[in-house]
């Protein structure tokens, strides 16, 4: 039985690097025109070149291309202007041509970096050994037959890249941090929809150990297909401590491909590492050299949107929020867009970000909702924070009454409707003083616990005030105004 020693307890430490797999979001294939998209009927998106017909030629789809790119300038790679495909050779049966098309030796792009930032403040630079392109194979699937195993060639041909780090990984956490900012870069640049359940986004982990204080790297286990952030780090930790007792029991380890068993929480072997000749690569005789201009790279660069971090330091800059209230905006790239349309408009810049981090986002919790789907515009929910700021209504009746109003009648402008519901605050001081003296009436036990020193009783009588005049009232206001009276 492995037990879970702690990592810093031991006299080795981890050693791994990570191969990610990106499907592309591309509309149709890497070398034919059938479409990519997930969830079709099996074998429906297939065509002469997925299947490997005699005859059929691949051609390059330019889209992979340039979303090839734009994920190699966001990791800070060299982007070889100048690329081939290779032929990479093994058999398995859901790859028709018994081959893949892939890039071996001049990768798309290669040695680029990504900084991470821990749970506990570390910084942390993860080496990028390189970014190349390559097809998908299909899928066997052995539980839809006792006797048989079936193939879809639905996704045989769909785009990927493979990223590929260096060994620069020393614990799960940062292999699942380092995982999670490609998650959210994917998304960010519109490269994948990163759906790590669909398999859009899956890893590979080579992982070995080696004493503390040495240089020279172990013997490694390449564990497959790990298809979850959470996944990532069991098999991790249990990779490690396997390799750790075995080795500290005198056994040696054996380079291997394993497998994660989700359910148990272990990895286990499938076959003997392959070795890169093993493959037998060499350059693809159907693709000629792909050969990027200086002027189409150019472009490619100019528009580079802002990364996310760099987004999150200026908001943090700009408004003074912490780094978590700006890394909301700063993954999301809709709920961004909105956040500044409504800027253009609202008068307190913090309280539009104190509504979206805050109500506003539970509300779209409440109603299983998104920021693109919510019926409120950026320049009504700015009218209605400033009705607040201005004191014109509470942000309660607000939340409880006017944004419920407002998506049941799009296009609306707040202030009239709020009008309409008879919502607005009402600024007359003799009724609220009639409402006060009422109050303070009836709870004269709380009056007198107030006078000894029971500051909290306040709350209550500003609360009872606020029925009597059905929540149109200035919180504040009927706060000075109960202090006034209770002297």
């Amino acid at each position: 039985m492995i037990t879970k020693t702690a990592i810093s307890a031991t006299k080795f430490e981890l050693i791994s690097g990570l191969e990610i797999h990106v499907q592309l979001n591309t509309a149709s294939k890497i070398f034919s025109s059938e479409s990519a998209a997930f969830g079709a009927k099996p074998n429906e998106n297939i065509s002469p070149v997925s299947l490997a017909l005699p005859g059929a030629l691949p051609k390059l789809n330019k889209e992979v291309v340039a979303k090839a790119i734009r994920m190699g300038l966001a990791l800070n790679c060299t982007i070889n202007q100048t690329n081939f495909f290779d032929r990479k050779n093994y058999f398995y049966a859901d790859l028709p041509k018994g081959y893949q098309i892939t890039q071996d030796n001049r990768p798309i792009c290669q040695n680029g970096y990504i900084d991470l930032t821990l749970t506990d403040g570390t910084e942390r630079r993860i080496g990028i050994n390189r970014i190349h392109l390559e097809e998908d194979a299909g899928k066997s699937m052995h539980d839809q037959n006792d006797s048989y195993s079936y193939v879809d060639l639905n996704r045989a041909g769909v785009p990927l890249i493979e990223i590929v780090t260096e060994p620069d990984i020393r614990s799960a956490e940062e292999a699942s941090a380092l995982l999670s900012e490609m998650r959210k870069l994917v998304r960010h640049l519109d490269v994948s929809d990163g759906n790590m359940e669909e398999g859009s986004l899956r890893c590979d982990a080579n992982i070995s150990i080696r004493e503390k204080g040495t240089t020279e790297f172990g013997t490694r286990c390449e564990v497959k297909n790990l298809n979850s952030i959470r996944n990532v780090r069991r098999a991790m930790d249990f990779e490690f401590n396997r390799q750790q007792e075995l080795v500290s029991a005198g056994g040696t380890i054996i380079q291997s491909t394993l497998t994660f068993d989700a359910d148990q929480g272990t990895t286990a072997p499938m076959r003997t590492k392959e070795m890169a000749n093993d493959y037998r690569y060499f350059p693809d005789p159907d693709l000629p050299p792909v050969q990027i201009s200086d002027e189409w790279l150019a472009q490619l660069k100019a528009a580079m949107p802002a990364l996310p971090k760099e987004i999150t330091a200026k908001l943090v800059a700009d408004f003074g929020i912490s780094n978590s209230e700006a890394s909301i905006f700063a993954e999301d790239e809709v709920l961004l867009k909105y956040l500044n349309a409504a800027l253009a408009e609202v008068k307190n810049p913090k309280s539009l970000i104190n509504w979206l981090t805050g109500p506003i986002r539970a509300l779209l919790n409440e109603q299983q909702l998104t920021i693109s789907s919510f019926r409120l515009s950026p320049s009504q929910l700015a009218a209605v924070i400033n009705l607040v700021e201005e004191k014109k209504i509470t942000q309660q009746i607000a939340l409880q009454q006017l944004l419920p109003a407002i998506q049941q009648a799009p296009g609306s402008d707040p202030l009239v409707l709020a009008a309409e519901l008879n919502i607005l605050i009402v600024e007359n001081s003799d009724e609220l003083s009639d409402f006060a003296d009422q109050v303070l009436e009836k709870f004269k036990p709380q009056v007198i616990a107030y006078k000894s020193g029971k500051k909290g009783v306040l709350g209550l009588f500003v609360g009872e005030v606020m029925k009597l005049a059905k929540g149109k009232a200035d919180p504040q206001k009927i706060n000075r105004l109960l202090e006034e009276k209770l002297k």
